[in-house]
């Protein structure tokens, strides 16, 4: 049996995180949940809508999760980043496994290659990968990319030659400012990044309605 308790800390308004601690399995697992507008992110998390690959609604709200040292190191890229004007832009963070097994099941044989075997688990379901691009500061528009998320073919490639230089300048600054705040990208989805630290936790089944059951305690954000 499942036991979860809670405790909490986030991005609230600028400088305050609520944090949300669960005890998973016996294992604490500390998360942190982002909210749109915080230390330059924006959402585009389409999960939550029927405009994905698979075509159905498979969150019920545009939420984004991390575990601890996923989510502060992600902070700290976003911050590095501002100074060239833009933020980060975010597809998905932690995804429980019941998602990702549906995801598996309705795929097509060409699909799966982008997809990870639920016989495994993902670093999703370890809420330490994420996927993501970038925006510009200024006028919250996303950038150019060689292709778009999820676009299940050579474009989403990490070293794809065709697009514009534009888009692949801007793919090549993500991959970049990620590798330096200890996140791997991978070879075939220019957006999606694994944290080094993602082997610590364990493959998660917790619901995003489970998540929320947890009373607030605001707390400053840390510096970078």
């Amino acid at each position: 049996m499942r036991v979860i308790t809670f405790r909490i800390l986030i991005p609230e308004s600028g400088s305050w995180m609520i944090k949300r601690e669960l005890l998973v399995s016996g294992k604490s697992i500390p998360w942190w949940e982002f909210e749109e507008g915080d230390s330059g992110f924006r959402f585009d998390i389409r999960y939550s809508r029927t405009d994905n690959f698979s075509g159905v609604k498979v969150y019920p709200s545009p939420s984004f999760f991390l575990v601890e040292g996923a989510a502060l190191d992600l902070i700290g890229a976003a911050k590095s980043l501002h100074g060239d004007g833009f933020g980060l832009l975010l597809f998905d963070g932690y995804r429980p496994w019941s998602v990702s097994k549906f995801f598996w099941d309705r795929a097509s044989h060409h699909d799966r290659q982008f997809l990870a075997d639920p016989a495994s688990g993902s670093s999703h379901n370890r809420a330490s990968a994420v996927d993501l691009s970038l925006f510009h500061l200024d006028s919250g528009a996303p950038v150019e990319m060689p292709s778009d998320f999820d676009e299940m073919n050579e474009k989403s490639a990490s070293n794809y030659s065709g697009g514009s230089d534009v888009s692949r300048f801007h793919r090549d600054l993500l991959r970049r400012v990620m590798e330096a705040h200890r996140f791997t990208g991978i070879s075939n989805e220019w957006w999606h990044f694994n944290h080094q630290d993602r082997h610590q936790w364990p493959v998660m089944n917790v619901s995003f309605e489970e998540l929320r059951l947890a009373p607030r305690t605001r707390l400053p954000l840390p510096e970078s």
